[in-house]
């Protein structure tokens, strides 16, 4: 912040239609300490309510990503009248997301959902046209997937997998789930269905992405869900 675009692109998203994103005003009491301090809700956010300009900064993140849209639209139209038009891969992705009001934050550097997710679209020779894989990977995997598509030799020093499987078939298995590491020792563990943060201090969080997308309702001091953990 600030998101210094041009007025248009404000104008494309009216502040009295903006949509607040879902949020509760308890959602950190079952939050462990440490997560709290991640978070830091008496930070931006705090100032975005303290100045009632809440709708305000959606609008500013809305009208950033509009005017990011039309200069990716500038860069593949390139590419489309481009004579390597046919012989180019696309990998599309962005730093980790936004929180713009969930969890009590306007900012990242969390380890929940919002926070580690990114936009990561791939297109190109090989790759299956208007799909959608819901396997969680990691930024790490772009590095092996390129080797691949592109005809080198695997390394056997990666972390990362290559997502090729996925990238022929949305549906294929992945045996790895994704990983996000925020400071030292403190993980988080996304699945197709959970999502399970541990802390340096031992603290946790546990949730079920399905049941509760918004990760309101931390399951991890629920003993069922002890063989989850």
């Amino acid at each position: 912040m600030p998101w210094n675009v041009p007025r248009k692109y404000y104008d494309l998203f009216p502040v009295d239609q903006i949509i607040l994103p879902p949020h509760l005003a308890n959602d950190l009491d079952d939050v462990p300490t440490a997560g709290r301090n991640m978070a830091k809700p008496g930070g931006d956010h705090a100032q975005m309510l303290a100045s009632g300009r809440w709708k305000e900064a959606v609008q500013g993140y809305l009208a950033a990503i509009a005017y990011t849209d039309m200069n990716l639209g500038r860069l593949l139209d390139a590419l489309e009248k481009s004579p390597e038009r046919d012989n180019t891969i696309v990998c599309l992705w962005s730093d980790h997301g936004w929180h713009l009001g969930e969890k009590a934050i306007t900012g990242k550097n969390t380890l929940w959902d919002r926070s580690t997710r990114v936009p990561f679209i791939w297109a190109g020779p090989g790759i299956a046209k208007d799909a959608k894989c819901k396997r969680p990977v990691e930024l790490l995997d772009i590095f092996p997937t390129l080797l691949e598509m592109a005809g080198f030799p695997a390394r056997a020093d990666l972390e990362g997998h290559s997502l090729v499987p996925q990238l022929k078939n949305a549906n294929a298995p992945r045996e790895w789930p994704a990983i996000t590491t925020h400071n030292h020792d403190n993980h988080g563990i996304r699945t197709e269905r959970w999502r399970y943060i541990h802390y340096a201090d031992g603290s946790e969080e546990l949730y079920d992405m399905q049941a509760d997308p918004n990760e309101w309702k931390n399951l991890a001091g629920d003993k069922k869900f002890a063989d989850v953990k």
